[in-house]
């Protein structure tokens, strides 16, 4: 099975992201546009994962203890290299300690912590085929820069396991592990 771990979004902020990748999308305008289903904050991506491991993984991530908080959205951006148009998260105290913790966990049941800093932030797209360059450089002339959208708690981080396709990636939540209420 293929994992990751990852903070869901709440219903608003699910609205308010789905308004604007509805007012910016095209039929033909060379992306492969997130289902806001599919929205969430990824914390960690574990990749194929054994039934052994599995269990493992959920024991230390039973374990991880963190406090309810406030989680922002920072306006948007894009991953040039990798063709991604995202809704950034402002990163805070709370989320970076959440994000140590499941690593740690994680690392316990031998996956391999990344070496590259953690970005939060959330999917809208992804360029399709080669032609990224010109794909977000079209994006990036309709994007105003003064979007605005709700903060919202993170009450829980989820398991999710991922089924590829050739529509795009499909998630079922695996598990729940609940943050702690201050």
């Amino acid at each position: 099975m293929r994992l990751f771990i990852g903070i869901p979004l709440s219903p608003e902020v699910v609205d308010a992201l789905a308004g604007l990748s509805q007012s910016l999308r095209s039929t033909e305008d060379g992306f492969r546009w997130s289902s806001p289903q599919s929205w969430h904050i990824t914390l960690q991506f574990l990749g194929e994962t054994s039934e052994t491991t599995y269990a493992c993984l959920l024991a230390h991530l039973k374990e991880v203890s963190s406090p309810e908080f406030q989680v922002h959205i920072d306006g948007t951006g894009f991953f040039d290299r990798a063709g991604i148009f995202f809704a950034g998260v402002s990163d805070s105290p709370e989320l970076a300690q959440l994000q140590k913790q499941i690593v740690a966990a994680t690392v316990q049941c031998g996956f391999v912590a990344e070496d590259r800093p953690f970005h939060p932030h959330i999917t809208l797209a992804r360029a399709k085929g080669g032609a990224r360059t010109r794909v977000l450089r079209q994006l990036k002339t309709k994007i105003k820069g003064n979007e605005r959208f709700p903060a919202f708690t993170a009450r829980e981080f989820l398991l999710y396991e991922a089924f590829l396709g050739s529509g795009g990636s499909r998630y079922e939540i695996r598990e729940r592990f609940p943050l702690a209420v201050r």
